[in-house]
């Protein structure tokens, strides 16, 4: 039976390896962009919107049917203005609908 300081938990494994340590900062990234774009979307919008991958240059919303994909790509605009006021460099915004 392995001893208990052999054991790591979720966040040491992040933290031991840089590939993952980078993952999960780019996944806290996305949650917190998301936390900041959420007030300009709609009500009805808000629950069809999840947090996608982010990368370098651009970030993917996932979203619950196309509809919802068009409506954001008109306020991609007012999006990215927040985003890049809020200290993201996002350049560009994807949308894919996201499978159940």
């Amino acid at each position: 039976m392995a001893t208990s300081s052999r054991l790591f938990n979720l966040q040491q494994a992040f933290q031991a390896n840089p590939e993952l340590a980078k993952m999960a900062m780019r996944i806290r990234q996305s949650q917190q962009m998301l936390t900041l774009i959420r007030p300009l979307l709609q009500p009805g919008l808000r629950d069809q919107v999840q947090a996608g991958p982010v990368d370098d240059e651009s970030w993917c919303l996932l979203v619950s049917n196309p509809a919802v994909g068009s409506k954001l790509r008109q306020l991609a605009p007012a999006l990215l203005t927040t985003l890049q006021r809020g200290g993201f460099s996002v350049q560009r915004l994807r949308f894919k609908v996201r499978v159940r």
